[in-house]
C-alpha cells in the first residue's frame, strides 16, 4: 500500500511539467480568441457600414465572422476550463470541502469530459479529411472554403482533452499536497 502510495505521488509529481506546459499552450490560445473577438467585431461594422454606405455585400465577409466565433469558441474553451470559468451544473458543489471539489473534478474528468472529447475527435476528424479532401466551399455566392472552420472542431476537442488532463494532473496533485489550485472555485451569483 505505501508502495502504491509512493508510486501515485511521484507520477503526479513528474506530471506536474506537462501540465504546465498544456496550461501555458492554453492560455495563449485563450489570447488569440481574445483577438478573435475584437477582429470579428471589427469585420462586422466594416461590413455593415460598407453594406450600408456602398450598397455592396460579400458572403465572405459574413462567413469569416462565424469562422472567427467557431475559433473564439473551440480555441477559447481550453483556456476557460483551465481559469475554472466553464458552465458548471452546482448542485452540492458549492457546499462541499476543496478536497471533496478536487476529488468530483478528478472522476468527472475521467468519466465524463475526456470520454466526450474522445468521442468528439473521433467524430469530427474524419468530417475534416472529407472535406479537406474535396476542398469543400460554402454554396453561398462569394464564400469561403469550409475545411479551415472544420478543422477547428477536432481541434478544439483536442485542446479541451490536453486541458482536462492538466486539470486531473493539478487535482491528483492537490489531494497529495504539493499543490495550491490557482483559480479556486466561486459560487454563483443568485
Amino acid at each position: 500500500m505505501a508502495a502504491t502510495v509512493w508510486l501515485a505521488w511521484t507520477f503526479c509529481r513528474q506530471l506536474m511539467p506537462v501540465a504546465r506546459v498544456i496550461d501555458k499552450l492554453g492560455s495563449s490560445l485563450g489570447v488569440i480568441s481574445s483577438w478573435l473577438v475584437l477582429l470579428a467585431c471589427l469585420i462586422s461594422a466594416g461590413n455593415a457600414t460598407i453594406r450600408y454606405l456602398l450598397s455592396y455585400s460579400s458572403n465572405a465577409w459574413l462567413e469569416l465572422q462565424w469562422y472567427m466565433f467557431a475559433g473564439m469558441v473551440l480555441l477559447g474553451s481550453a483556456y476557460t476550463l483551465r481559469v475554472n470559468e466553464h458552465v458548471r451544473v452546482d448542485l452540492f458543489y458549492g457546499i462541499v470541502s476543496d478536497r471533496t471539489r478536487h476529488w468530483i473534478d478528478l472522476v468527472g474528468g475521467a468519466v465524463f469530459l475526456l470520454p466526450m472529447c474522445l468521442v468528439m475527435i473521433w467524430f469530427t476528424w474524419p468530417w475534416f479529411v472529407q472535406s479537406w479532401t474535396l476542398n469543400e466551399s460554402s454554396s453561398n455566392a462569394g464564400g469561403l472554403i469550409r475545411w479551415p472552420v472544420i478543422l477547428l472542431l477536432p481541434v478544439g476537442f483536442t485542446l479541451i482533452l490536453l486541458q482536462g488532463l492538466s486539470e486531473m494532473i493539478k487535482r491528483a496533485a492537490a489531494l497529495r499536497g504539493f499543490h495550491q489550485h490557482e483559480y479556486a472555485y466561486e459560487k454563483p451569483l443568485q
